[in-house]
């Protein structure tokens, strides 16, 4: 895969309350659709993958792959996530390319402060957060190794090689607002309460110039908490005609 390629990527995520869809075109980042509105997820991302493409003058065939949220998240979310993205992929015979949510508000942080290390955490309900500490380092992320399910009273514990200034993203900073608050760590509002599509979309071009794109059979979500398997209950999305159906609810 030649690196100077122009890559046409959809990118949605579903995952956490925010629901969002974002088209790159020539390797840029083009056009977004993002809103807060949780329950509405099924309801809404079809049309705002449909509007995206409208805009643009393109068809899903045009597309080199399809990239989505694959979690931590929801539970829900993130199977209206993979589900979605299987459906499309399957109607126009797509790549998927599947992007951690803890990864994707590293990016979006990132893109808004320019601070290259990044403490993420999600509420994951229940007393615990989805975390993960990423770095910056040529372009790349690194840290999606290290991502747990974690109490939050523990992290100090098992965050003490930590110095410096990091940025914050997620919502779980909000939900604890004292979480990981100890002596020597400098920490920054990342300006990244959710996760977008927008930011799904580099490094999924990332991992499409590496081939670390798949078919729609072999992708997998993340949960961290347990193995939960995509519900076939979910309506995957198909193209009749030529447009999208958006039956899935």
């Amino acid at each position: 895969m030649k690196f100077d390629m122009a890559t046409h990527i959809l990118a949605i995520d579903s995952t956490t309350a925010a629901c969002s869809a974002a088209l790159m075109l020539d390797n840029e980042v083009v056009l977004e659709r993002f809103v807060v509105a949780p329950r509405e997820h099924t309801q809404l991302i079809l049309p705002m993958v449909d509007s995206l493409l409208a805009e643009a003058d393109i068809s899903l065939y045009s597309l080199d792959a399809i990239a989505f949220g694959r979690g931590p998240g929801s539970f829900t979310g993130v199977r209206i996530s993979i589900c979605i993205a299987q459906g499309l992929a399957l109607g126009a015979n797509l790549q998927l390319i599947g992007v951690s949510t803890l990864a994707a508000l590293a990016e979006g942080a990132w893109r808004r402060t320019g601070i290259c290390k990044v403490l993420t955490a999600i509420d994951a309900r229940m007393g615990e957060v989805y975390w993960a500490t990423y770095k910056r380092h040529d372009g790349v992320w690194l840290g999606e190794e290290h991502e747990k399910i974690v109490v939050p009273d523990v992290l100090a514990a098992i965050s003490t090689d930590l110095t410096g200034c990091w940025a914050t993203a997620g919502t779980g900073w909000q939900t604890y607002p004292t979480l990981l608050n100890h002596v020597g760590l400098k920490l920054v509002s990342g300006k990244t309460l959710f996760p977008s599509a927008q930011d799904i979309l580099p490094l999924a071009l990332h991992h499409y110039r590496h081939g670390n794109n798949h078919a729609v059979v072999l992708v997998e979500p993340t949960y961290l908490r347990n193995a939960v398997a995509c519900k076939n209950s979910l309506d995957a999305p198909k193209l009749i005609n030529g447009k999208l159906s958006a039956s899935a609810n």
